[in-house]
This record gives C-alpha cells, sequence and structure tokens, in this order.
C-alpha cells in the first residue's frame, strides 16, 4: 500500500517535469505493486476461508463425540440406578448375603446364651425334692 502512494507521488513529481518514459516506468511498478498486493489479500481470504471451514468442521465432530459419550454416560448411569432399585446390582447381592449370615450368626449366640442361662431345676450335686402332700 505505501509503495503504491510512493508510485503515485513519484508520478506526480515527474508529470510536473514532463518526463514520461519514467512516468511510465513509475506507473508500471505502481500497477505491478496494486497485483501483487491483490493476490496477497486474495491468497489469505482463500486460506481464512479453508481454515474456518476445517475450524468448523472439527468442532462439529468434537460436539458429536461428546454427544456420543454423554449419551454412553446417561445410558450407564440409569442401568446402574435400575439395578440398584431392582436389587440386582452386583453389590446388593453380596450385601444381601453377608447380613443374612450376620443375622443367622446372632440368633444362634442368642440361643447358646439362652439355653445356658436357663436352670434346669436341680443342682447336680443335690437330690431331687420330694413332693409334698
Amino acid at each position: 500500500m505505501a509503495s503504491l502512494i510512493a508510485a503515485l507521488v513519484v508520478t506526480a513529481a515527474l508529470t510536473a517535469l514532463g518526463q514520461d518514459g519514467v512516468i511510465q516506468d513509475v506507473k508500471h511498478g505502481a500497477k505491478k505493486a496494486g497485483e501483487t498486493i491483490k493476490d496477497g489479500l486474495e491468497t489469505a481470504g482463500e486460506k481464512t476461508k479453508e481454515t474456518a471451514k476445517t475450524v468448523g468442521k472439527k468442532t462439529k465432530e468434537t460436539a458429536q463425540t461428546v454427544g456420543e459419550k454423554t449419551k454412553e454416560t446417561g445410558e450407564t448411569v440409569a442401568r446402574k440406578t435400575k439395578e440398584t432399585v431392582n436389587g440386582t446390582g452386583d453389590n446388593s447381592a453380596a450385601t444381601t448375603r453377608t447380613t443374612d449370615q450376620k443375622s443367622r450368626n446372632a440368633a444362634t449366640k442368642a440361643k447358646a446364651q439362652t439355653t445356658e442361662e436357663q436352670p434346669t431345676g436341680r443342682d447336680s450335686n443335690t437330690a431331687a425334692p420330694n413332693p409334698t402332700p
């Protein structure tokens, strides 16, 4: 852009002096500089457009991947919740089994203690009492 302005200034100055050959050279140089700038801008525009398409494509792919992962996670959470509610989860069977064993052990201990504490009605060293008439 600066070279274009400089070329125009030189052209104006040379026109005042009347040097046609030099003016033609300066005009040609200015035209060439303008074309180069135009080509550079077109190339930059094309590259920007390509980059925008690539970014858009990658963004779409990422969004699809995130959507799929979110869906999978939601399905897993729903399945685990359903298993927990229905009592068919991996941990629920083990928990039920452990609780059942603890209950049985506690009941057995309670029975044993009750049996030990009950009096038999006589001591082994004393004779049985006689009934009174």
